[in-house]
């Protein structure tokens, strides 16, 4: 851990990154995960693990790649947090509201939310996670085929499809016709 007064550069460039990219990465992870709360919470422990790190002489990624690299830590805190849902939820310890919502969901964001968004979303989540991830990565952050492939370690190739049964996908369940 460093002292005050005597931070280095790449304490800068993690103070910078969070200030330029926590709201786009919360954003990210709702759209994982599907509630606020558990979203700040998971870029909030992307952001202390890389912290700690520093401390320990770590880097945050190579240069010119950070956010790449904070989106792919996003994204597998964000797995992290689905597997735990449902290990807990083949257990029984995932308790739900009277009315069908996860516990942490606020009212407040259920009122917000447009019934078709409610659609959108629903039909989103029931997709395969890897779809689900190229399809928020693409349509919601604006990312490129390489910039998504960087990101999830995977092909463009695999990134094309999945982007496109995923589309097709959605689509279906949303009863719209396909372009």
């Amino acid at each position: 851990m460093t002292v005050a007064g005597s931070r280095t550069a790449d304490d800068h460039r993690l103070d910078g990154l969070f200030r330029q990219h926590h709201i786009d990465l919360v954003r990210l992870a709702v759209l994982l995960v599907h509630d606020q709360p558990t979203a700040e919470d998971a870029v909030q422990e992307v952001f202390l693990r890389l912290q700690a790190r520093r401390g320990q002489g770590g880097h945050i990624g190579r240069e010119g790649e950070e956010l790449a690299y904070l989106r792919a830590c996003v994204v597998n805190g964000c797995r992290s947090v689905l597997r735990r849902r449902a290990i807990a939820r083949r257990i029984g310890d995932f308790a739900a509201t009277g009315d069908g919502r996860a516990v942490g969901e606020s009212a407040e964001s259920e009122v917000v939310r447009s019934e078709e968004r409610r659609q959108v979303l629903a039909a989103l989540a029931a997709l395969p996670a890897r779809r689900r991830e190229v399809l928020v990565l693409r349509y919601y952050l604006g990312l490129t085929e390489a910039e998504i492939a960087a990101t999830l370690g995977i092909s463009a190739g695999s990134v094309k499809s999945a982007a496109a049964r995923g589309l097709a996908s959605l689509a279906t369940k949303l009863g719209e016709e396909q372009s």
